[in-house]
């Protein structure tokens, strides 16, 4: 068991509050592994020894480089374009310029969604827009369909899930894109309920889902280390290489924009430069089979 699982989520969810962000603990301790060189205390070093050692199992293998592109690769993007975007077309071009396969969106809401297809049109002329989420791709789509992720308590308009068969050269793979209920930071503790039920219901969609090989794009709302995430993150892969934290945009502190699949490696993720949202969108290269 890892040791953040030992801070308990029954109060407060305050393990998942300390999992979003668990990467940065690695500076506390670099810092007082400095500390210990500089007063030359054998004690200190050793006691740092094990910490350092559970920091570099969890996320040394993000730092390594990336494999190889293969033939069978698949690069998506995910972006979060923010309903109070400004700039949708020079989003969606600078989206574009990446040259993914697949790009999946949350936050459209009217007039920019049209924005957003005219301009993509002509890279990706297949798309499936449901409710606020979408899915752009340059290979056909069948079965786009709703994905009912909606927690209880929540308006009959509140429409954030979406699945589409996406037909690629090396066979057919099931979309998912997805944007889950936001969390809050209060006094007392981490609001992520809403977060948590809506992640259990789009687990039970993916694990319900008849095709093999599955990929999620979305803003997920948590990191791949928040145990709310579980019933995703426990059917899925994630990403072998790259922090690739995308929020907030002006100082990026969590990923919170996550690319996962099933029957498929994620085998590296990174950062694409700001655009007009408050994340940063995300870019991933998927080795099918």
């Amino acid at each position: 068991m890892a040791f953040h699982r030992a801070v308990p989520n029954s109060v407060g969810h305050l393990g998942s509050l300390l999992e979003a962000f668990l990467p940065w603990l690695g500076l506390v301790v670099v810092m007082l592994l400095l500390l210990a060189l500089l007063r030359r205390s054998a004690t200190a070093l050793t006691a740092l020894l094990l910490p350092a050692a559970a920091w570099t199992h969890l996320f040394g293998g993000l730092l390594l480089p990336g494999a190889v592109p293969g033939p069978r690769d698949l690069v998506v993007v995910q972006h979060n374009v923010s309903d109070e975007n400004t700039e949708p077309a020079g989003t969606a071009r600078a989206l574009a310029d990446a040259g993914p396969d697949l790009i999946g969106l949350e936050e459209l809401v009217p007039p920019a969604l049209a924005v957003y297809a005219q301009t993509l049109a002509p890279d990706y002329p297949y798309h499936a827009v449901r409710g606020t989420v979408g899915l752009w791709s340059k290979h056909p789509l069948t079965g786009a369909r709703l994905v009912d992720i909606k927690p209880r308590g929540v308006g009959e308009t509140w429409s954030r899930g979406l699945r589409a068969v996406v037909h690629t050269p090396h066979g057919d793979v099931a979309a998912y894109v997805a944007h889950l209920p936001s969390i809050r930071v209060r006094a007392s503790g981490l609001a992520s309920s809403r977060r948590d039920e809506s992640a259990g219901l789009l687990g039970k969609a993916i694990a319900a889902e008849k095709l093999k090989t599955v990929l999620l794009l979305g803003d997920l709302n948590g990191t791949v280390e928040d145990r709310g995430l579980a019933p995703l993150t426990s059917r899925m892969n994630t990403a072998e290489r790259g922090f690739a934290f995308s929020f907030p945009a002006a100082f990026p502190m969590a990923r919170i924009d996550q690319v996962m699949a099933r029957s498929a490696a994620v085998r590296q993720i990174r950062t694409l430069p700001p655009t007009g949202s408050d994340h940063l969108p995300v870019t991933a290269r998927i080795a099918l089979g």
